[in-house]
């Protein structure tokens, strides 16, 4: 059997709508030899994971997704084979969701001043070990009946420029992947399909590993071209569905976006040559 790899995976610790269980009981139906959960600010959902994998014989590559600032733009990494138990790495990402809350709050606050009645223990409940964000926000709001769905919370209330908006903490682009590659972890430029070539030179300049090539938001001539800049700057690639659960769509991108196990071997390689 073919070995296929799925190397963008959320869970419901972060902005994912599903348990670790039913992540792998999704991932195993596809047959999907390889993962790696890539959870927003955190890496709690990662040992529950593995457990499950291992009845399966499924390889799971420890993961998080660290969110960037360049130039008002937001711009995500990726990192891999991270040490999940690295005290500096937990410190920041013990941080990153202390400012997750403090941000939720604010979001809360202003839902109330619109006239919203809503409340953090609304947005929290069943949610204990999830990093908050506004996926979250919206999930209450919908069981609430505050809104008639998900998509509507985001498109009158929570997206970017939406009355309940509050900007999120971000890192630079430098100290999210050194923050990775402190933590032993390689890091890669996730989904750079809205970046400009200038920008994707500048973060190209500050270090990263690698890029995500393979994505559900790149057509064929993306990938084409990502490839050729990996190539051209001696870059390690990656790929994955960027899966969250929320819907059908999503799910059918679950088994069709999936990475050469040649990509998990070269970034083992890679280090491997600075570990030996």
């Amino acid at each position: 059997m073919e070995i296929r790899a799925d190397l963008h995976l959320h869970t419901k610790f972060s902005d994912g709508a599903l348990s670790p269980e039913e992540l792998i009981g999704l991932v195993h139906k596809k047959n999907i030899s390889v993962i790696s959960v890539v959870d927003h600010d955190s890496v709690e959902a990662i040992p529950i994971v593995k457990k499950f994998a291992d009845g399966f014989g499924i390889e799971v590559i420890p993961g998080v997704e660290l969110s960037a600032e360049l130039d008002n733009k937001e711009i995500h990494f990726l990192g891999y084979f991270v040490d999940i138990q690295n005290e500096e790495f937990k410190r920041y990402l013990n941080f990153f969701k202390e400012e997750r809350m403090i941000r939720a709050e604010k979001i809360v606050q202003k839902l109330n001043n619109l006239g919203i009645k809503i409340n953090l223990k609304d947005v929290l409940l069943n949610e204990e070990n999830s990093n908050i964000g506004r996926p979250h926000i919206a999930r209450a709001m919908v069981r609430l009946n505050l809104v008639s769905n998900f998509y509507e919370a985001f498109n009158k209330y929570l997206k970017n420029d939406g009355p309940a908006y509050e900007k999120k903490f971000y890192l630079s682009p430098k100290s999210a992947i050194k923050i990775i590659n402190d933590a032993g972890g390689l890091a890669f430029l996730a989904h750079p399909g809205n970046l400009d070539e200038q920008t994707l030179i500048r973060i190209i300049d500050c270090g990263v590993d690698g890029i995500e090539v393979i994505h559900p938001s790149h057509n064929g001539a993306l990938k084409k071209y990502y490839s050729k800049i990996t190539n051209q700057f001696m870059l390690l690639k990656s790929g994955g569905s960027d899966f969250h659960g929320i819907n059908k769509a999503d799910e059918n991108n679950l088994g069709n976006f999936l990475a050469p196990i040649s990509f998990v071997e070269e970034m083992k390689k890679h280090l491997f040559k600075f570990t030996a």
